[in-house]
C-alpha cells in the first residue's frame, strides 16, 4: 500500500491552521471578561484538565507565570485526592476540556464550589456541555473537527486551546504594562535571559582599550591594532574624545591605494563617523547594530563622547547573548 506521507502531513497542518483562524470569531465578551477577571483577581489562576487538555494546561501555566500572572496546575484526577486544597476563594479556576462532559470534570466542578470558589472559567469546544453550563464564563475553543483521517486523536482541539491560552496571556501582558525588563526577571537563564539583561558593560574588556592619535604613523598604528586583537583601534584627541576609527579593512584599502605609506598617519585613513554604543546598552542591541552595519566591533563611549573601549562581536557571542 502506497501512502502519500507529505500529503497527510500537509492536510494536518492545513486542518489545524483552519481551526486556529476560526478561533478569531470565538473572541467575544466572555473572553474580555475573563481577562479582566484575572487581571483584577487578588489570587492565582488555577488551571486544570484531564488527558491532553491537562498537558496544554501545564504549558499555559508556564506562559502565564513567565509573563507576570501567578498560575498553578492542578490535575483534575488528583484534585479529589488532596490537590483541591490549593484552591482559594479569590483564585480563578480555568478548566480545559474539549467535550466538557468527562467524569472527572463533572465531579470536579461541584467540589470547586464547595471550597468557596465561584470563579470557574471553561475553555471548551462544546458550549452546551456540563462544564460550559456551570462556568461563570466560557472561552470558546471550538473546532469543527480534529485533524487526520480518523479525527480521533486530540489535534486541532488542543492546538486551539494552546492558541487561546497564548491570546489570554498576551492580553494580560498589555493590561499589566509588562515590559522586557519584567520578562527578564523571570528568565534569567539561557540566551533569552541574557539577551534581556546583559549590558555592553558586562561583556567588553575595559582593560583593552587600543587608541592612537590622528598624528600616529602607520607602523605604530598597525602595532596598536595588532596588540589590541580587536581588528580596530580608536582615534582620540588630547581629551580622550573619539574622533575616528581605523580597522583592518582601512589598512587594506590604504595598501591598495598608496604604494608609499611612510608619510601617512592615522588621521589620513581613519573613518570619521565610527559606529558607537554605550556601556548601559543591551549587548543584544549592540549585536543587532553590528549585523545591520556588517561590522564586528562598536566603539564604547560615554555621553560626552569620551572613549571607553571596544566591544567586539566575539565578546557578545562568548557570553551566549545570541545563539
Amino acid at each position: 500500500m502506497t501512502i502519500d506521507i507529505k500529503k497527510i502531513a500537509r492536510d494536518v497542518i492545513l486542518d489545524e491552521a483552519r481551526a486556529v483562524r476560526e478561533l478569531e470569531a470565538c473572541v467575544d465578551d466572555d473572553f474580555e471578561a475573563v481577562v479582566k477577571l484575572i487581571y483584577e483577581s487578588k489570587g492565582r489562576v488555577i488551571l486544570t484538565g484531564i488527558g491532553k487538555s491537562a498537558l496544554i494546561a501545564t504549558k499555559i501555566v508556564a506562559t502565564l507565570n513567565s509573563t507576570g500572572t501567578p498560575s498553578v496546575f492542578m490535575h483534575a484526577a488528583d484534585a479529589i485526592h488532596g490537590d483541591l486544597g490549593m484552591i482559594r476563594p479569590e483564585d480563578v479556576v480555568l478548566c480545559l476540556s474539549k467535550s466538557g462532559n468527562t467524569p472527572e470534570i463533572k465531579l470536579l466542578v461541584p467540589l470547586i464550589r464547595n471550597v468557596g470558589n465561584r470563579n470557574i472559567v471553561a475553555m471548551v469546544s462544546d458550549t452546551g456541555s456540563f462544564l460550559a453550563r456551570n462556568a461563570l464564563y466560557i472561552l470558546k475553543a471550538t473546532v469543527e473537527k480534529e485533524a487526520g483521517a480518523l479525527e480521533l486523536a486530540p489535534t486541532s482541539s488542543t492546538t486551539a486551546q494552546l492558541v487561546l491560552g497564548d491570546a489570554l496571556a498576551m492580553c494580560l501582558i498589555e493590561c499589566r504594562n509588562f515590559s522586557s525588563k519584567d520578562f527578564a526577571k523571570y528568565h534569567p537563564g539561557g540566551s533569552l535571559g541574557k539577551r534581556l539583561y546583559t549590558r555592553v558593560a558586562d561583556v567588553y574588556d575595559r582593560d583593552n582599550r587600543p587608541a592612537v592619535s590622528a598624528t600616529t604613523g602607520i607602523r605604530p598604528l598597525i602595532l596598536a591594532i595588532s596588540k589590541g586583537r580587536l581588528g580596530a583601534v580608536a582615534v582620540v584627541d588630547g581629551e580622550n574624545r573619539l574622533t575616528g576609527i581605523v580597522t583592518d579593512g582601512d589598512l587594506r584599502r590604504m595598501m591598495e591605494k598608496h604604494e608609499d605609506t611612510s608619510g601617512l598617519t592615522a588621521g589620513d585613513i581613519m573613518s570619521t563617523s565610527p559606529k558607537t554604543t554605550r556601556e548601559e546598552e543591551l549587548a543584544y542591541n549592540a549585536h543587532r547594530a553590528m549585523k545591520e552595519y556588517s561590522i564586528t566591533q562598536l566603539i564604547v563611549t560615554d555621553q560626552e563622547g569620551h572613549y571607553k573601549g571596544i566591544v567586539h562581536l566575539h565578546d557578545i557571542l562568548r557570553e551566549g547573548v545570541v545563539g
